[in-house]
């Protein structure tokens, strides 16, 4: 069974490849982990993210943005002190602000989910040239999302950072054609072939 090669690297990364990276996601709470795994990740590695999972979901009480918005000194303090956690500061208040800033989206859209999605009409992309040409580290849709994302007041979400999570929650399926994934993911969404450069 093919798989794309960058998760062959343990069990906990193929489990990851083969059960959520790339199936459209609609669920706010897992919007919120899989982004703000993301923000964790600036500067690392996703293979670090994947092992420290357990800890980033004790530390922000399962990924709740409800709960997480409420944090304060005492919560930044705790997940500081939390054995195995990425002992970020800028980053553990970052992913609190994010929280509130989620809610506030929430507010405006219904849902992320419906936001996020609307950039693409509900449609999962899919970009022939990256198979033969390779993965970009962003393109124009997550430079456009990355922009009304820091315009809301999010934190750390550059394009590099937005584009892994567009591939991670379906909106681009970035599987290689051999992976066994990719026809799957295929079957579950409404897809569109698109050029790199958006028109």
């Amino acid at each position: 069974m093919e798989r794309c090669k960058w998760c062959m690297c343990n069990e906990k990364m193929i489990r990851y490849h083969d059960e959520e990276w790339g199936v459209p996601l609609y669920d706010d709470r897992k919007q919120f982990e899989f982004l703000m795994m993301e923000v964790m990740q600036c500067g690392l590695n996703w293979n670090m993210m994947i092992q420290k999972r357990e800890i980033f979901q004790q530390c922000f009480d399962g990924f709740d943005f409800d709960k997480v918005s409420a944090y304060g000194e005492e919560d930044v303090s705790r997940i500081m002190e939390t054995e195995g956690m990425i002992r970020s500061e800028r980053k553990i208040r970052a992913v609190i602000h994010n929280a509130r800033c989620f809610q506030k989206i929430r507010e405006e859209a219904g849902s992320f989910s419906d936001y996020l999605w609307s950039f693409t009409g509900g449609k999962t992309y899919v970009y022939p040239a990256h198979q033969t040409e390779g993965m970009p580290a962003s393109n124009d849709l997550s430079d456009r999302i990355s922009r009304d994302l820091k315009r809301r007041g999010l934190k750390y979400m550059g394009s590099i950072t937005v584009y892994s999570h567009l591939q991670a929650c379906g909106m681009i399926n970035d599987h290689q054609r051999d992976c066994f994934r990719y026809e799957e993911l295929l079957k579950l969404a409404d897809v569109e072939e698109r050029e790199e450069k958006e028109q």
